[in-house]
């Protein structure tokens, strides 16, 4: 920051004048700054320091942890909750399972879409219901999801088969003989499949986690220090 830029942020300097000779000068000395590292007068404004931090995009668990002192990181770790993440996520994922099958039966696609929605939907439950900053809320969330995936595309096929038997999901789903299920689904698996299940694995592993800012992390430094 330049001298001239100090005195603007100096809360005690409330005016600034202009002298034709010396140029911007301080109201309250009537001098030009004659500092050359720190004013003796300036305090930093937190409120402009605050503005100027980023308050959208999420730290990795090393940034955070590398920002934070050791008593307050482990604070964070003790407000997570693995178990209540995980049957966020698996409510989340059958439902969203349920909901592609009845859909593809519906419409007769099978729309990879879904599996995007899915794996997204996954993540996002596991974030908040579980707080996580630790790899493993990552992978809890990646699995859930991929399995999610797989549920979901499992339940359009029976519905297909269903539909074309004249029966219902149930007695299908009851009497279906599960000895030839990885023949049935390799089957029904295309290279989009492919890509889909990847993006609903990285979705499920990346949306797993806590999203913790610069200007939380700037909150939470003021909060210790109070």
């Amino acid at each position: 920051m330049t001298n001239q830029e100090r005195l603007l942020f100096c809360k005690r300097c409330t005016k600034r004048e202009m002298d034709l000779k010396t140029g911007l000068i301080c109201s309250i000395t009537k001098e030009k700054a004659n500092f050359e590292d720190q004013c003796a007068d300036f305090n930093e404004d937190e409120k402009v320091k605050e503005n100027e931090l980023d308050a959208t995009e999420g730290l990795a668990t090393e940034q955070i942890q590398q920002s934070l002192s050791p008593e307050i990181f482990e604070e964070l770790k003790l407000e997570q909750n693995l178990m209540l993440g995980i049957v966020a996520a698996v409510v989340v994922g059958v439902v969203g399972a349920i909901l592609w099958g009845v859909i593809s039966v519906t419409t007769g696609y099978q729309i990879g879409y879904m599996a995007v929605a899915i794996g997204a939907a996954v993540g996002f439950a596991m974030r908040k219901f579980g707080n996580g900053l630790e790899q493993t809320f990552g992978i809890w969330g990646a699995a859930i999801a991929f399995l999610s995936v797989a549920l979901g595309n499992f339940l359009g096929v029976m519905g297909f088969f269903a539909q074309s038997e004249g029966l219902n999901i149930v007695e299908t789903l009851i009497n279906f003989d599960y000895a030839y299920l990885p023949e049935v689904m390799m089957a029904t698996f295309s290279f989009m499949d492919v890509i889909f299940y990847g993006i609903a694995l990285y979705e499920g592993y990346k949306f797993s986690f806590r999203v913790i800012t610069d200007k939380d992390i700037f909150h939470l430094k003021n909060k210790q220090a109070a």
